[in-house]
């Protein structure tokens, strides 16, 4: 059967191709697409052509066809329904795969959505995967002071989660105060930069911008870390380094969700860590607050152009699909 996808086919231009499905082998699925979701940063990067040559190997989807020079498809937030293979029939399941409306996989790629989890909201997977990494790379102490910056859909769950496993306030800080509303709805306390509390111990970088990073080192009490989760591509970032930075003895450190934390590799692996994150989905319906824009498959050459460009106001895009 033919399927449609998504592919950029130059930078800044993306289509809707139709391409013939493969034969189902006997450990394999066939899925129709529900959602896709678009994940911002990373994507709006990959549409614009701005991963680094160096990356392309690092920043590779599962199912990604063509290179990052394109033409190529790319994605990595799919949930569908399993139409055909493995006994599984009708049940919803998560895939890191790209925008398309059917595919094959092998029924490892594809995780079981819990049976009363909405499909709609499972587009939130990857980004919570990424807050979950995050969290447990800032591995937050009980006597930590938090800011996050950046209220993006990453920075948000962040927040929201380090505030969930510590049960102490964190502090969200955005340049939009139109997400002061989305924090106060997820139980956040948000302020601008200039209403940013200083001298605190733990910062999280989400906010993709340098003025972002720079405001977390003016922010850090001596001895305060800094865990980068923003991906710039190929853009250069300069930081004030010969300032307070070595007398206040301050530590920048990445996190990033394709690799587990070294402490957390002896006990869970990707699949385990994803089926937390769709437990956590399962539970907090109120997280649908981030999907805040949404719109068809067939408009989505259109609205990846456009969220490329600014996004201004959109947390998560959801792509709906319907068959014809």
């Amino acid at each position: 059967m033919d399927a449609r996808s998504f592919w950029v086919e130059q930078p800044g231009v993306g289509t809707i191709r139709t391409e013939t499905l493969p034969s189902i082998g006997p450990e394999q699925v066939r899925v129709r697409t529900l959602f896709t979701g678009v994940s911002r940063g990373t994507e709006s990067l990959v549409f614009r052509g701005r991963v680094p040559a160096n990356q392309y190997s690092s920043m590779r989807c599962p199912h990604q066809v063509g290179e990052f020079s394109t033409p190529i498809k790319y994605g990595y937030i799919s949930v569908g329904v399993v139409e055909e293979g493995c006994g599984m029939e009708g049940q919803s399941v998560f895939c890191l795969y790209p925008h398309q409306d059917h595919f094959v996989v092998d029924r490892s790629a594809v995780v079981p959505l819990p049976e009363s989890l909405d499909p709609g909201l499972a587009v939130l997977a990857s980004n919570l995967e990424t807050a979950v990494n995050g969290c447990w790379d800032a591995d937050p102490r009980p006597e930590d002071t938090v800011t996050i910056i950046g209220a993006g859909v990453v920075g948000i769950l962040v927040a929201w989660r380090i505030q969930a496993e510590t049960g102490r306030p964190v502090e969200l800080v955005d340049i939009d105060p139109g997400r002061a509303a989305v924090a106060a709805h997820l139980g956040l306390a948000f302020c601008t930069p200039d209403q940013a509390r200083t001298e605190r111990s733990l910062i999280v970088h989400a906010s993709g911008s340098q003025a972002g990073l720079c405001s977390a080192l003016d922010l850090a009490a001596p001895d305060g870390r800094i865990i980068e989760m923003s991906w710039f591509g190929d853009r250069e970032v300069s930081l004030p380094l010969g300032e307070n930075f070595h007398s206040r003895r301050l530590t920048i450190q990445c996190s990033q969700v394709g690799a587990l934390p070294p402490r957390m590799r002896g006990e869970w692996s990707y699949f385990k860590r994803m089926a937390l994150v769709l437990s956590l989905l399962n539970e907090h319906p109120e997280l649908g607050i981030l999907i805040n824009s949404e719109g068809s498959f067939d408009s989505l050459p259109e609205t990846m152009s456009r969220l490329a460009e600014s996004g201004a106001g959109v947390l998560c895009h959801r792509v709906h699909y319907q068959e014809k």
